[in-house]
């Protein structure tokens, strides 16, 4: 085989490592970008749809540089890993070198995109890929801040949609409901690495030698009883939503089964170690998303 032959080859390895790398399945949770869009009553006008889709293409492409820098910092854990040594980065099928400089090239065009967007909406980006930098290279090694740290990413997407939306009745309750609901994601997650891993759980991240099962338990049991406390107060205060005389406590159940459902999955199925695939993948889950994202559009919508 010629030497272009084998460049090619090379090139197309790359790319293809690379695009695994950039996980495109966890695009999903730029989603609730969109909170401030439906939950203003702004979802259909142009301006601000358009505005709020390019933010979330920003934030994808973002957390894509993000993912590669983890991942370029974790390759010699992750090889220890009996599902992450399968990535691309310590599989040996995408050239570091290759990887920095797509991760930086992302990061440029996102950030540059955003500023032009919404200038406020740009700094929160810049924000999150700080916060990102902090995290892979120390935070995600302290036991609890590495959680609440990764829950702030999910909270700076709903503070950059509400930006470039111009928010006039969008609930403070809502990025309190947001910001416990990754919570309950995250120590999910930790809980299902430690049983995946046990006694090599430390070898792979710091912060999991700090953790133990009952103490997770007992933080997903707190921040599962304060999800549900937080939404069922912001129903009260729908008239934020366009949606006044208590409509939105029709919305409750489905918040309360989904979280249910997920401790199931959790205690029960053994898995959380990948929210974002979880939700696409078990059908109940998702059906259930798609029941509680239809009843709230039309609860604020339809009068």
């Amino acid at each position: 085989m010629s030497s272009v032959a084998l460049a090619s080859t090379d090139v197309r390895t790359n790319l293809r490592g690379l695009w695994k790398t950039m996980r495109p399945q966890q695009w999903t949770k730029n989603v609730i970008i969109y909170a401030a869009l439906v939950f203003d009553g702004k979802l259909l006008q142009p301006d601000p749809f358009w505005r709020t889709t390019l933010i979330a293409v920003c934030f994808s492409l973002l957390s894509s540089s993000v993912y590669i820098l983890n991942d370029l910092v974790d390759i010699e854990n992750d090889r220890q890993h009996p599902r992450k040594s399968m990535r691309p980065l310590p599989s040996g099928r995408l050239n570091p070198r290759f990887a920095l400089a797509a991760a930086a090239l992302l990061a440029i065009v996102s950030l540059g995109a955003a500023f032009w967007v919404d200038v406020w909406a740009g700094a929160v980006l810049a924000l999150y890929m700080v916060q990102n930098i902090a995290y892979s290279f120390y935070l995600k090694n302290i036991v609890i801040i590495d959680v609440l740290v990764l829950s702030l990413g999910f909270l700076l997407r709903v503070v950059a949609g509400s930006l470039v939306v111009n928010v006039e009745r969008f609930s403070p309750w809502l990025y309190v409901c947001v910001f416990l609901l990754a919570l309950f994601l995250g120590f999910g997650k930790r809980r299902h690495e430690i049983t995946l891993l046990e006694d090599e759980a430390h070898n792979h991240r710091a912060s999991l030698g700090q953790y133990n099962l009952p103490l997770l338990d007992q933080l997903i049991g707190m921040v599962t009883t304060s999800t549900l406390v937080a939404y069922t107060l912001y129903s009260f205060e729908a008239t934020t939503a366009l949606a006044g005389n208590g409509r939105m406590l029709l919305s409750v159940p489905f918040v309360f089964y989904f979280l249910a459902r997920y401790l199931y999955l959790i205690h029960v199925r053994k898995l959380g170690g990948a929210p974002d695939e979880l939700l696409l993948k078990d059908k109940p889950l998702l059906i259930n998303a798609a029941l509680w994202a239809a009843s709230v559009v039309i609860l604020i919508y339809v009068s």
